[in-house]
């Protein structure tokens, strides 16, 4: 924890220090501030991030005040749509009430509604460069603040682009190398920032990132308490590349490797001061410099300070909760026991938000169909390799490291490969290398400059095709883009299988998969593993629309490899010896629900006989009755007609999806707001409007709690972090959302977007995923947990996890239980409470 967080602690100034050891604390400075970001994942592995992940160790204000005061961050709703809230009724006297029977150092009802229409000023500490900036505004040119940001970006544009430049750099050096030697050749920069002798103090830069850190900090003459704080500062305002850097490592650490990208920036950032410095020796630098000094001996007082002033925020922010709170508790009050039959099919959900309304709406077509949620990677930590590629991707959760192979091989039938599949595979694996060779010829020739006015003329016709897709897009259905490069005719026998287990280890897997989807009794004849995935045409972020549980991909490749190795005779025969008896008249089937259309695909139905394809045609058409209501609900926010013919509905949405133009083929999870680990028969029927991760469990087959702390673990900290990526995005659009999707440009491939041609990388969610033009689709509210589960058994995970302790105590989520006739309770201040609803 940092100890300049201490609102009461005074700011002492020991005793000196051998060089040894100011350098040891100097280090212990650096990693801290690093520690305090987020990793972003690239756009071709998008996942939801909670941007203050790594500050959960704090209270939801202070991390606030935090980077309010350091980086003018905002953390909490804005006033403005809090007033809005409460002056339409969103917000309810009573909500207010509520809330401040929990917070009651937030003052009377009152001064609360009063705060509303006040400003909310917070205090900021200056950085070195702007208080050495003669001109902060930038009236005659960038404020220096600006100007470094968007040199910082470009370098690392350059540096860590390894897949869109042609020419690539030398990096042998590192990042602060690359950064000194781009400086050096750059004799623009010091105009840009009028700074005609930047030469010469360039001379005094350090040539190593340890250096660097070193020299930057002696120089500034800061109190000891204040370096973290301070380092902390200068990373956000690069903090796009920050959290890019910061992926970097979590991936390293991961695969047992460190990474010194994260450090390195940091050290170019800072040398950016300190060269400022030395390129200025006046009465004026000098009198900047010492107020600086002073302003960073206040910090402890001005954070406390900041956090006494978002008192009132939070407050209301609990209130908005409060709200949507009671609404929910209501309408799972008033679910009724149905009782059920043997089901004729069952179908695993992921557990995303979207899934929601269509397990609704095929119960209610088809209630011998019985629906449950997993997590959207099914269990199988999977790296994806496809056919003819070295490219090696994750199927699971960020928060994980792959552990078992996927591959794409050729399969004509059900059984093992025999040597025709094997001279198959082999003369598909060379047509899709031909086709690959052939893409690439096509893209350099597009791409040189001493070919391109030849390439327009000769192949400028070419593009009639796409032109007039682009003008008039079509109604063609989701196209896999594991597709790519690969003949037509070798594409449906193409499938992805586990590699590199044997009998045993698959076993093994089956068994945990099924008993943490509770389906390892009362197998249905026919279960389908349902992932999803999205469609969207010219999306940079198209793959945040697909499975967050999977890094970015679709739950395609999950489903199939499940669903193939559950139908192994002899996985089954194993599982027998595990007290997991499937029937011999149950078969496994994957299938893929388009979330922007709504369609539902199952994949490799030519493996099975007619009897399995007679069971999938009757679950199909449940599956088309339960989509078009979906359709018809999801409609009006879209801005299409719910009346229109099904046809006609399905058309429109699908030209929304081929629309290279279209801001908005989805919603996305716009509007979750609530997790509930439960059995099905908990919220069955309930109307949840697509708002609420479901996550069966059945704590009466639980009784170690293994399961329990499995899923406090995991999924609810995957709905965690998407919960907070869209409060963050909505809260603080500039600078944790993307900005203005029509202005994205992709930066090396698929490390991010700049917002135009420079500045921060941008992260989280683009302006038109959260605002449909009129007003906010999303409303910023924490995630409220809502497990079925002994309270004992609750407090045993809360206990044994930190991570799980912080969420709670600190205020990042809202857990609640079932308490039978009692309703509710809420877990506050390490105990229960009983939920008025």
């Amino acid at each position: 924890m940092d100890t300049v967080l201490a609102p009461s602690a005074p700011v002492s100034h020991p005793a000196p220090h051998s060089p040894a050891e100011i350098d040891r604390r100097i280090e212990q400075a650096c990693a801290q501030a690093c520690a305090t970001i987020a990793p972003a994942w690239p756009l071709d592995r998008a996942i939801a991030v909670n941007p203050h992940w790594q500050r959960i160790g704090q209270r939801l204000r202070t991390v606030a005040a935090r980077l309010a005061v350091l980086g003018g961050v905002a953390v909490l709703p804005p006033r403005d749509r809090l007033r809005e809230a409460w002056r339409s009724g969103r917000i309810t006297p009573a909500d207010l009430a509520q809330a401040l029977a929990a917070m009651p150092d937030a003052g009377d009802a009152a001064a609360a509604v009063a705060a509303l229409d006040a400003p909310l000023s917070l205090p900021r500490l200056p950085l070195l460069i702007d208080v050495l900036d003669d001109d902060p505004h930038g009236r005659r040119r960038l404020s220096w603040r600006q100007a470094i940001t968007h040199q910082v970006s470009q370098v690392c544009a350059a540096y860590f682009d390894t897949r869109l430049a042609d020419w690539q750099p030398e990096r042998r050096g590192g990042l602060y190398a690359f950064w000194l030697d781009t400086l050096t050749h750059d004799h623009g920069i010091g105009a840009l920032m009028g700074l005609p002798g930047i030469a010469r103090g360039m001379a005094a830069l350090p040539a190593t990132r340890q250096d660097a850190e070193r020299w930057v900090l002696r120089r500034l003459g800061l109190p000891e308490e204040a370096w973290p704080a301070y380092l902390e500062a200068v990373l956000l305002t690069v903090h796009g590349w920050a959290s890019c850097c910061a992926y970097f490592g979590w991936q390293a650490r991961l695969e047992g490797r460190d990474d010194e990208h994260l450090r390195e920036l940091l050290a170019v950032r800072l040398a950016w001061g300190a060269l400022l410095l030395e390129c200025r020796d006046d009465a004026a630098t000098r009198r900047a410099f010492a107020a600086l000094q002073v302003q960073w001996e206040q910090a402890p007082a001005l954070l406390h300070q900041a956090e006494q002033a978002l008192c009132v925020d939070e407050l209301w922010q609990h209130a908005l909760e409060i709200g949507y709170q009671r609404e929910l508790a209501q309408r799972l009050l008033g679910v009724a026991p149905t009782p059920r039959s043997a089901p004729e099919a069952q179908a695993v959900f992921c557990i995303d938000v979207r899934s929601e309304p269509l397990r609704r709406a095929l119960e209610a077509a088809s209630p011998g169909v019985q629906t449950f949620g997993f997590a959207g990677f099914f269990g199988l930590p999977l790296a994806y390799t496809p056919l003819a590629t070295g490219a090696r991707r994750p199927q699971l959760p960020g928060l994980l490291a792959p552990g078992v192979e996927a591959v794409e091989r050729i399969a004509a039938d059900a059984a093992d490969f025999g040597p025709a599949g094997e001279a198959l595979q082999a003369d598909a694996r060379r047509a899709r290398q031909d086709g690959f060779a052939r893409l690439a010829q096509w893209d350099a020739a597009s791409r040189w400059p001493g070919a391109a006015f030849s390439f327009v003329e000769a192949a400028g016709a070419a593009y009639l095709g796409p032109l007039t897709r682009w003008l008039r897009p079509g109604t063609a259905a989701r196209r896999s883009a594991d597709a790519e490069g690969l003949p037509a005719r070798y594409r449906p026998l193409c499938r992805p299988v586990l590699a590199g287990l044997d009998r045993d280890e698959k076993v093994e897997l089956a068994a945990r998969v099924l008993r943490a989807m509770g389906l390892q009794r009362g197998l249905a004849p026919l279960v389908v593993f349902v992932g999803h995935g999205s469609q969207s045409a010219n999306n940079a972020q198209a793959a945040a629309l697909d499975c967050g549980a999977c890094c970015g991909q679709s739950g395609e490749v999950n489903a199939r490899v499940l669903a193939r190795l559950l139908n192994e005779p002899a996985v089954r025969e194993g599982l027998r010896g595990h007290g997991i008896d499937v029937p011999a008249r149950t078969v496994f089937v994957a299938a893929l629900h388009n979330t922007t259309t709504d369609e539902v695909t199952a994949f490799d139905l030519d493996l099975h006989g007619a009897p399995v394809h007679e069971r999938w045609a009757r679950l199909q058409d449940a599956f088309d009755l339960a989509a078009d209501r979906v359709r018809r609900e999801r409609a009006p926010a879209l801005g299409l007609d719910p009346r229109a013919a099904q046809a006609w509905l399905l058309e429109d949405l699908r030209r929304r999806a081929n629309d290279g133009a279209q801001t908005r083929p989805e919603w996305g999870l716009a509007g979750n707001a609530a997790f509930v680990v439960a059995p099905r028969a908990r919220s069955l029927g309930a109307v949840l409007d697509g708002r609420v991760f479901l996550h069966d469990y059945d704590p009466a087959t639980d009784a170690d709690g293994r399961q329990l702390e499995q899923l406090m673990t995991a999924p609810m900290l995957v709905a965690h972090w998407i919960n907070w990526q869209y409060h963050a995005s909505t809260c603080e659009p500039a600078r944790l959302g993307s900005g203005n999707k029509l202005l994205h440009n992709v930066v090396g491939g698929t490390l991010g977007v700049f917002e135009g041609n420079g500045g921060d990388l941008r992260i989280g969610l683009s302006r038109q995923s959260l605002h449909d033009g009129r007003r906010w689709v999303h409303e910023p509210l924490r995630l409220t947990v809502i497990v079925d589960a002994p309270a004992a058994a609750i407090e045993r995970v809360i206990a044994q996890h930190a991570t799980v302790h912080q969420l709670v105590e600190h205020g990042w989520l809202h857990l609640w239980r079932f308490a039978g006739d009692a309703g509710f309770e809420r877990y506050r201040g390490g105990g229960w409470e009983t939920v008025a609803c």
